[in-house]
C-alpha cells in the first residue's frame, strides 16, 4: 500500500522483498505438500492397495 501512496525507490525495494517472501512461502508449502503426498502414496503402495494408489495419482496428474 505504501508503494501505491507514494511510489519512491525504496518503497519499491519494500514491495520486491516482501513478494519474494511470499513467493518462498508458497513454493515450501507447495513442497511440503507434495512430500506428504508423496509418502502417504508410498504406504498406499506398500499395503497394495492399488485402487487408492491409482486414485492418488490421478489426483496428483489433475492438479489440487
Amino acid at each position: 500500500m505504501q508503494w501505491v501512496q507514494d511510489p519512491n525507490i525504496s518503497n519499491v525495494d519494500n514491495l520486491n522483498i516482501v513478494r519474494r517472501e511470499a513467493s518462498r512461502h508458497f513454493r515450501n508449502k507447495k513442497k511440503k505438500y507434495i512430500r506428504g503426498k508423496i509418502e502417504e502414496l508410498e504406504n498406499i503402495s506398500k499395503i497394495k492397495n492399488i485402487m487408492d494408489l491409482y486414485r492418488g495419482i490421478n489426483g496428483f496428474q489433475k492438479g489440487y
